[in-house]
């Protein structure tokens, strides 16, 4: 016997969690604004040690990989299998590249010293701390999120293959797919704040 399934409570509490999420990001942007107006010759200054290319390439990869989670969907619901089950590995290869590229990023931070708690960090002048303090745990967090996704997502994949997410029911899916959307939702206010600024 089938469980009782509330698709609609299911996709309720998806919404209300983004929302909180929202919420949480939103907090963080208005103490960067607010940050960077006080601090705006040392913000744009520091910006500058970050790599705007890498950060355009990350762009292009999440992006990209927003239209393949949501290609799945639509796969899914057209009962093919094997489709979703493709777009949802490109999704991952494209997470893959994000997290590769920042795993370089963050990499050249630390063997250059500028990274919270450092020395050179602690001779900065303050604008330039609250820069990289900003940045590192805004990122961090969004690398937190896209990890999470990602779990969500090989999980989903799993689930797919061996069809316990069909035609029929796939609100797993769909909740996974709100989420990515917004891990690319994030991505897409931080890159122009910190690599962009002018």
């Amino acid at each position: 016997m089938e469980m009782h399934r509330d698709d609609l409570g299911a996709k309720l509490g998806m919404w209300i969690f983004i929302f909180t999420e929202i919420l949480l990001f939103g907090g963080l942007f208005l103490v960067y604004a607010v940050m960077r107006s006080h601090y705006s010759d040392e913000f744009h200054q520091a910006a500058h040690q970050l790599n705007a290319f890498i950060g355009t390439v990350n762009t292009v990869a999440l992006l990209l990989s927003s239209a393949t989670v949501a290609m799945s969907i639509t796969a899914v619901q057209k009962g093919e299998k094997r489709k979703a089950v493709l777009f949802i590995l490109i999704t991952l290869i494209c997470a893959g590249i994000f997290l590769f590229n920042k795993y370089f990023e963050w990499g050249h931070k630390f063997s250059i010293g500028l990274y919270p708690g450092s020395d050179m960090m602690v001779g900065l002048k303050h604008g330039y701390i609250l820069f990289f303090s900003l940045y590192f745990f805004m990122t961090g967090l969004h690398v937190f999120h896209l990890i999470v996704g990602s779990i969500i997502l090989t999980i989903i994949m799993v689930k797919i293959q061996t069809g316990s997410i069909n035609a029929e029911k796939y609100v797993l899916l769909e909740n996974g797919g709100l989420y990515w959307h917004l891990v690319d939702l994030i991505w897409i206010f931080l890159f122009p704040l910190l690599y962009l600024i002018t």
